[in-house]
């Protein structure tokens, strides 16, 4: 029986004897049926065998894990499962990427208007077309930090359940 008194999950859910070298004993406890039930649905008992029986003992714990965060996965999104939840991660981190950069061009752009001594300028021979230049360059910059009505901004990705809820 695995060590304890009742069967495993495994042995409860396939109905049949947990004999003391059973496999899936100390990965899949009777207290928590769920975690060997959608790893099965997933894999299939014989399938999660196999893989655990060639793992070194030590390594079988996080291959357990692997499996049920898998097979999660898999019952949230049939067609992507984990790889679905790392594409949906990497474009929120690309969008805020973009968001902090637009934030940080925006922050440049007010502190150039508020010092505009502090610009760096050409030497010019005439001081007042120096000033000249440093106000044209203040009117012209912020229409290159304009790229938010691009059509290439990211928008809002469609609302998906989190795995971790």
């Amino acid at each position: 029986m695995g060590g304890g008194s009742s069967p495993c999950a495994s042995c409860k859910l396939l109905r049949r004897r947990c004999a003391k070298d059973c496999i899936f004993a100390p990965y899949f406890p009777s207290d928590d049926p769920h975690k060997f039930a959608i790893v099965h649905k997933v894999f299939g008992a014989s399938n999660v065998s196999k893989m655990l029986q060639e793992l070194p003992i030590q390594q079988r714990a996080d291959a357990v894990s692997s499996l049920v965060y898998e097979a999660n996965a898999r019952v949230r999104d049939p067609v992507y499962g984990c790889v679905g939840a790392i594409s949906y991660l990497q474009n929120q981190v690309s969008q805020l990427q973009m968001q902090l950069a637009m934030a940080q061009a925006e922050i440049l752009c007010i502190q150039m208007q508020q010092e505009p001594a502090a610009l760096p300028t050409h030497q010019i021979d005439n001081p007042d077309d120096k000033s000249l230049l440093l106000h044209s360059n203040l009117n012209n910059f912020p229409q290159f930090l304009n790229f938010a009505s691009s059509s290439n901004v990211i928008q809002d990705p469609p609302k998906r359940e989190s795995l971790w809820t």
